[in-house]
Formats: structure tokens, C-alpha cells, sequence
């Protein structure tokens, strides 16, 4: 197999560990939400436990992305599309922690019944969802198109946070003693958020894979 040949089937197998990844962060989203929703502390608990092989995929393809530049030397395009592979890789592993971090909140809430029906948090969590979907779709079919509409979800996802936030201090300020099971929705609603922002920093680095421009904190205008 000559060179060339050799880095194309790296490089699809260095696609194949984000891609895992990316379908491993979607899950534990999904999964932590879910057990806030149904107040499941033994879900929450697998969420903090897969948390850890996202971890351990991270390192093995951060080790790929080093091997590959070291060994294979590649050039233009391929050195671009592996450099950002392990940006996105960090990411997801932030989008992997941050769903460790709701799991955690429902540890909190364990038994105690909601202050005040879930309805805008289940609404992020999708849009979080759809946001991981979306860039790593755009990033395996080289899609700067489709990664700069990521934006419009994570605008969409910062005023549901907005309207949790504002709705959740209304009811504190009301009755001090919902303080203890107020807090933990809040920082659920911050974590999805952050969800979205990481998702959108992937957007951003597939933009710059596909066409060289740079649009960090430019919210898609360049």
C-alpha cells in the first residue's frame, strides 16, 4: 500500500473514533435528561460510569491524531482535517463531562418532587442533541454549510436557558425554601447550554477545515 493509500485509511479510521465518540456524548445527553425526567438515580449513575470511556476515547484518538502527523507527515487538507478532529474530540469530551454533570444535579434531586413542570430543560436537551448531530454530520461530509446553522440552535437554546433562569428565580424569590431544588435545575439548564457552545466551537472548526476562514465569536457572520 503506498503512502497516500496508507493516510486515506487512517484517516477514515481517525473518523470512525470521533464519529464513535460523537454517538457516545449524544447518549449520555439523552440519558441524563431522561433521568431527571423520570427521577431514575440508577440512570444517572450509568451516565457518570460511561462518562469514563468517553474519557478513555478521547485519549486513544488524541494518541491517532499524534501518530498520524508524526508518521505520516500529511499535508493541506488531511493535516487540517486531522488537526480539527482533535479539537472535536476535546469537545465532545467537555459535552461528555458537562452530561455527567446533569446526571450529578439528579443525584441531587433524588426523591423530592419538581418545583415546576419540566418543560423548557427536555426542549434543550433535544436542541443539544441535534446540535452534536448536526456539526459531526457536517464534519464527516466536509459541510461548512450545514456546520454554520448550528448557530441558529445554539440562539434558540440561550433563550430557553434564559426563560429557566428567570422563571426558577420568580419562584425563589417567592418561597426561600425552594432554594435546594430550584439551584440544581438551573445549573442543568447551564450545562445543556454549555452543550450547545461546545457544539457550536465544533461548527466553528469544521468551517475552518472545509473552507480555511476562521469564525470563533464571530456567531457565523464571517
Amino acid at each position: 500500500m503506498d503512502k497516500k493509500r496508507m493516510l486515506d485509511t487512517e484517516i477514515a479510521e481517525l473518523k470512525e473514533m470521533i464519529l464513535k465518540m460523537g454517538i457516545m456524548v449524544q447518549g449520555l445527553i439523552y440519558k441524563s435528561v431522561n433521568a431527571l425526567k423520570e427521577q431514575n438515580v440508577a440512570m444517572a449513575e450509568e451516565v457518570i460510569e460511561e462518562d469514563e470511556k468517553v474519557d478513555q476515547l478521547e485519549l486513544e484518538i488524541d494518541e491517532k491524531c499524534i501518530e498520524l502527523i508524526a508518521l505520516r507527515q500529511p499535508e493541506a487538507s488531511d493535516l487540517r482535517f486531522i488537526m480539527t478532529g482533535s479539537r472535536i474530540a476535546n469537545d465532545l469530551e467537555r459535552i461528555g463531562d458537562l452530561s455527567e454533570d446533569i446526571a450529578q444535579r439528579v443525584q441531587d434531586l433524588a426523591g423530592r418532587p419538581f418545583i415546576k413542570p419540566l418543560v423548557d430543560i427536555p426542549k434543550m436537551a433535544k436542541l443539544a442533541q441535534d446540535s452534536v448531530a448536526l456539526v459531526l454530520d457536517a464534519f464527516v461530509n466536509k459541510d461548512s454549510q450545514k456546520a454554520r446553522s448550528v448557530w441558529d440552535k445554539e440562539k434558540e437554546t440561550d433563550k430557553l436557558r434564559d426563560m429557566v433562569q428567570d422563571e426558577l428565580v420568580e419562584i425563589m424569590g417567592k418561597d426561600a425554601g425552594t432554594v435546594s431544588r430550584a439551584i440544581p435545575l438551573l445549573l442543568i439548564s447551564r450545562h445543556l447550554e454549555r452543550i450547545c457552545d461546545h457544539a457550536t466551537n465544533i461548527g466553528e472548526d469544521v468551517v475552518y477545515m472545509v473552507s480555511g476562514k476562521v469564525v470563533k465569536h464571530s456567531g457565523g457572520k464571517v
